[in-house]
C-alpha cells in the first residue's frame, strides 16, 4: 500500500480524487460522482471479470463492506481485458453471478483507469471522506492492510463529525430477477455407464444428480447458502462448486468446490460427503506445496480429471495443475512453476495462465488455459512436457478459426476429448461458441454459436458464455451458464436442445431456504 502517513494508525491523503466521466452503471439507477461521496471512505476496485485475482478480492472486499457498513463504498471499476468484457449486458449478468452489492462502472475506455494511473488487475485505490486519495495498492490478500487504513480513516473523521452513515439508495440488479431452477451452471458431468447427470449449479452451491435419458432429478447435494460443511446430502454445503470426476466404480463424485478451496468427495451409495484436499481457504503460500490433502491450502480448483488412481485437478488459482494421489491422499503441483505466462517445456517449469477446463485421452491432459485463450496439453509422465495446440499469448485472443498459431479464441473454459473422432471439444466462452481442435493437427473450427450471444435451440443454436462440456453416447452437453441452463447437441445431427429437469420429489425448489 502506497500512503502517506505520520503514525502507522494516521493517514492522510494529498490528491483530491478525479472525478468520474460519464459511464454506464450497475447496482445503481444513477450515475455516482465522488463528490456526492463527501462523508464516506470510498475503495475503487480496479478489475476484469475474469480474472482470476480480481475474483479473490471479492470475499475480500465483501468482509469490509460488512464490518464498515455505512461508513464504507465499494465501486467497482470494470476495466476490461477481454473485448466480450466490455459490454455492460455481459457485466450485469457477471455482477450477479459473483453476487455484488456495490455499484459498478463499466470503464471500458480506460478512461477512469488512466486518471488513476492504474497498470495492472486487480488495484484497489482509497479515497478519505474529504474526497482525497490515501493511496492504492495491486494484488490479493488487501483485507488486512485496508481493515486497518478504514479504520483509522473512520475514526479520523469521525471525531470531526464529517462522516456520513446515511446508506446509499442503490438499485441491484439481482433484486428484479426471478428465481431459476438452476443458476450459473458452471461445470457438467455426463455418466454413460450409470445413466446419471451431474451438474454443478454453482450459485445454488449445490450439485445436481439427474437421471441421463429422463433428466428426471434423483439427488441433490448442498445448498441453497453457501457453506463448508461435510456430512449428509442435506447438511453439506458447497461454495460455488465447479469441476467434476467420477471414481472408477462410479461411487464416488469427486467436486471441485471452487470458492472453498476444496476438493470435496460425494459418497454417493452413502449419502455422505467428506473433503479430501483442502482447509476451506484459500493459501497465502504461493504457488503453494504439497502434502496430505486436508492439511493443503488450495487455490481456486476450477475442473476435475481423474484417470486411474490419479485425481488432476485445475489449480486456477495459481496457474497450475495439481495431483492428488487417490489412495494416498497426498496432494503435490504436477504442472506450471505458478508463474502466469504460455511458455511451454518441462513440467516444472512451464508456465500455465489459469487453466480452468480439463480433459484427457489417456497420454495427455488437455487444459483450456483461460487467460491465455489457449488450449494445451501436458504429459502425464514424471519429466514430461507442457504444449500449445492452440494460443499464442496472453493478450492474443479472438474469434478465427484455422490451423496452428493463426487461431484465435476468447477465454475458454471448458475442454472434453471424443475418443470416437480423437477431437477435442472446446467451450469458447466468451465467443459463446462450441469449437473443435484437432490435436494432432492444431486445426480449430467452429462447430456450433453465432456471431452473438442469445439462447436458441435447433440448428442453428446461440449460447451465452458456456462454461462446461462432457460427451456421452454421441452427444455433447453443455453447461451454458449464463443462460442458467443445459443443453444438449446431437452431435450426428448438431441438433440442440435444453434439458427440461423432471423435479417430482421438489428436490430443487425451491432453491432458497430449502
Amino acid at each position: 500500500m502506497t500512503a502517506q502517513s505520520t503514525t502507522r494508525q494516521s493517514y492522510n491523503g494529498t490528491v483530491r480524487a478525479p472525478e468520474f466521466p460519464p459511464l454506464d452503471w450497475i447496482n445503481t439507477d444513477r450515475p455516482l460522482r465522488m463528490a456526492d461521496l463527501r462523508g464516506k471512505v470510498v475503495v475503487l476496485d480496479f478489475w476484469t471479470y475474469g480474472c482470476i485475482n480480481c475474483q479473490h478480492v471479492i470475499p475480500e472486499l465483501k468482509r469490509l463492506e460488512a464490518k464498515y457498513g455505512g461508513e464504507l463504498v465499494v465501486i467497482g471499476v470494470h476495466s476490461a481485458k477481454f473485448e466480450h468484457e466490455r459490454d455492460a449486458d455481459n457485466i450485469r449478468r457477471i455482477v450477479m453471478r459473483y453476487e455484488l452489492e456495490h455499484p459498478v462502472a463499466n470503464d471500458r475506455d480506460f478512461v477512469v483507469w488512466d486518471s488513476y494511473a492504474v497498470r495492472a488487475w486487480p488495484t484497489l485505490v482509497i479515497v478519505d471522506p474529504a474526497g482525497r486519495i490515501v493511496g492504492q495498492r495491486s494484488g490479493e490478500g488487501i483485507y488486512e492492510t485496508f481493515n486497518e487504513i478504514i479504520g483509522s480513516l473512520v475514526a479520523k473523521f469521525d471525531a470531526r463529525g464529517q462522516i456520513d452513515r446515511t446508506p446509499l439508495d442503490l438499485k441491484l440488479e439481482g433484486d428484479a430477477q426471478p428465481e431459476t431452477g438452476l443458476s450459473f451452471p458452471g461445470k457438467i458431468l455426463a455418466d454413460a455407464h450409470g445413466r446419471r447427470l451431474f451438474i454443478a449449479d454453482s450459485n445454488h452451491n449445490r450439485i445436481v444428480v439427474a437421471d441421463l435419458d429422463s433428466y428426471q432429478v434423483q439427488q441433490v447435494t448442498g445448498g441453497p447458502d453457501s457453506g463448508f460443511v461435510d456430512g449428509d446430502l442435506a447438511a453439506a454445503r458447497f461454495h460455488h462448486p465447479q469441476g467434476m470426476a467420477l471414481s472408477a466404480d462410479g461411487r464416488v463424485l469427486y467436486v471441485a468446490d471452487t470458492e472453498n478451496h476444496a476438493i470435496r468427495a460425494v459418497n454417493l451409495v452413502e449419502g455422505r460427503v467428506e473433503t479430501i484436499a483442502g482447509t476451506g481457504r484459500q493459501t497465502r503460500s504461493y504457488p503453494g506445496d504439497g502434502g496430505l490433502g486436508t492439511e493443503v491450502a488450495l487455490n481456486s480448483p476450477w475442473d476435475l480429471e481423474r484417470l486411474g488412481g490419479d485425481l488432476f485437478v485445475a489449480m486456477a488459482g495459481s496457474h497450475q495443475l495439481w495431483r492428488i494421489d487417490l489412495s494416498g491422499g497426498v496432494i503435490a503441483p504436477w504442472a506450471g512453476s505458478g508463474r502466469e505466462g504460455i511458455s511451454g517445456g518441462p513440467l516444472v517449469t512451464a508456465t500455465l495462465a489459469q487453466p480452468s477446463g480439463l480433459a484427457t485421452d489417456g497420454e495427455w491432459i488437455y487444459f483450456a488455459d483461460s487467460e491465455s485463450s489457449a488450449v494445451r496439453a501436458a504429459g502425464l509422465e514424471t519429466g514430461g512436457k507442457v504444449k500449445r495446440i492452440v494460443g499464442t499469448g496472453l493478450f492474443d485472443y479472438g474469434d478465427v478459426d484455422g490451423a496452428g498459431d493463426q487461431v484465435r479464441l476468447q477465454h475458454p473454459l471448458g475442454v472434453a476429448y471424443n475418443p470416437v473422432d480423437g477431437l477435442l471439444y472446446v467451450a469458447d466462452t466468451y465467443n459463446c461458441k462450441i469449437k473443435t481442435v484437432d490435436p494432432a493437427t492444431r486445426r480449430a473450427q467452429t462447430l456450433l454459436g453465432g456471431t452473438e450471444h442469445g439462447w436458441r435451440d435447433g440448428s442453428e443454436p446461440l449460447f451465452y458464455e458456456p462454461g462446461g462440456l462432457d460427451l456421452a453416447e454421441g452427444k455433447l452437453f453443455v453447461a451454458d451458464t449464463n443462460n442458467h441452463a443445459i443443453r444438449v447437441v446431437e452431435l450426428a445431427t448438431l441438433e440442440t436442445s435444453t434439458v427440461v429437469l423432471k423435479d417430482a420429489e421438489g428436490l430443487l425448489a425451491p432453491a432458497k431456504g430449502r
